[in-house]
C-alpha cells in the first residue's frame, strides 16, 4: 500500500493536473487539496457505514493519515 504522505500528495497532484488540462479553466493547488479531503471524507463515510467487526482498522487508519497529510500540505 503507498505510504500516506506518498498518497495525499497522489490525490492533490491529479487533482491539480486534471484542473490545469481542462481548456478554460484552472484549479489552483488549495482547490486541488479540497478536491482530494472530500475525496478522503467519501471514503472515510463508507468505511464507516461498514458494520463493526470487520477487519477496517487498518484502512480507518490509513486514509486517516492522509487526510492529515492533505492537510499539511
Amino acid at each position: 500500500m503507498t505510504p500516506p504522505k506518498e498518497k495525499a500528495e497522489e490525490l492533490i497532484r491529479k487533482y491539480y493536473t486534471w484542473g490545469i488540462n481542462k481548456e478554460g479553466q484552472t484549479l489552483s493547488w488549495l482547490e486541488a487539496k479540497q478536491c482530494a479531503s472530500i475525496a478522503i471524507e467519501e471514503i472515510l463515510n463508507t468505511l464507516y457505514s461498514i458494520p463493526f467487526g470487520n477487519a477496517l482498522d487498518d484502512e480507518l487508519e490509513y486514509w486517516q493519515e492522509v487526510k492529515q497529510e492533505i492537510k499539511n500540505k
